[in-house]
């Protein structure tokens, strides 16, 4: 069994977090082990049956009554990252672009989120094209103008953990898992995820993730300021929506404005998202959202006002 880290993590009241908290190299190892062979298996297979699953889509977008848009990974049995998913995602995410929706909700079928990268993905494009492709579908989700949440129930590796690293939440279960485990196959993360958990983290608990493999547990990086909040894992979809649809009843122009501020900010600091405030919250004093909601709260109180985005 890995050492568990000091000091923060090495004390704990629950046992069997304790046990949960950080799995061996070997076990990480042994089960990327598993997936690569079934990778190599389904290589091999006729041309004729790869063209076949290749239309299957493994990206399904559903859009909810309450402006949610729902993207769903299902491509069992590990909801392997390919090229066709790959695909898949950036025509949802430029679709996006083009016409926000009110909320983004990131999401997986199956028993876990994902395993990580089909290893025959990164021999689809030059190297250097291929990172600058993967960083582009994190950038572009970071960007969105609208909130963006990604809920992990399981097991989260590589490119599932980098993209919900580019999500303004992260919701986890319980019972859910994270690892950026790249070195097992000679690799750093090369969708981001490195450099945005040291964001939310630090650099010390990025170095500690990437460098030795390890799997975390969800409530260890809630303490780490990773993951937003750990939700019970009976009633795990539903917490979620309930959260999503909350944020997707709020003023789409403010929610916007709130992401123009955090993103100067990230750049040029405190001092940088001062200088840009005024312009950018200025302009929502004459949206009928804020018009309208002032009217609202002085008549009828806090928490009636609808807001359309206008």
């Amino acid at each position: 069994m890995a050492q568990l880290p000091a000091p923060d993590v090495a004390v704990y009241t629950n046992t069997q977090i304790a046990r949960e908290l950080v799995l061996s190299a070997k076990t990480i190892e042994a089960h990327l082990t598993r997936i690569f062979a079934k990778m190599q298996n389904d290589h091999r297979r006729s041309q004729a049956e790869v063209r076949v699953t290749a239309r299957s889509p493994r990206v399904r977008l559903d859009h909810d009554g309450d402006g949610v848009a729902v993207v769903t990974f299902d491509s069992p049995p590990d909801n392997l990252y390919d090229e066709v998913m790959h695909d898949q995602l950036s025509s949802v995410i430029a679709d996006f672009q083009a016409v926000p929706p009110r909320a983004v909700l990131f999401r997986a079928e199956g028993r876990m989120v994902s395993a990580g990268v089909d290893v025959n993905f990164f021999h689809t494009s030059p190297p250097r094209t291929l990172v600058q492709q993967l960083v582009a579908v994190t950038s572009a989700v970071e960007s969105l103008p609208c909130p963006t949440v990604f809920a992990a129930h399981g097991l989260c590796l590589t490119w599932a953990f980098e993209l919900a690293l580019g999500c303004d939440l992260i919701l986890a279960s319980d019972r859910a898992s994270f690892g950026l485990v790249e070195r097992v196959i000679g690799l750093t993360p090369i969708m981001g995820g490195t450099q945005r958990l040291a964001e939310r983290a630090g650099i010390g608990r990025a170095k500690q993730m990437v460098l030795t493999g390890d799997l975390f547990s969800a409530r260890t990086l809630e303490r780490w300021n990773v993951v937003n909040q750990v939700l019970s894992s009976s009633s795990f979809d539903q917490q979620v929506r309930r959260i999503v649809s909350s944020m997707a009843e709020g003023p789409p122009r403010a929610h916007a404005a709130t992401k123009q501020v955090l993103a100067r900010y990230r750049v040029a600091g405190v001092a940088g998202a001062d200088e840009d405030l005024p312009s950018i919250a200025a302009a929502l004093f004459d949206t009928h959202d804020f018009q309208d909601a002032v009217r609202s709260f002085l008549r009828h109180g806090p928490g009636h006002a609808v807001f359309t985005g206008d």
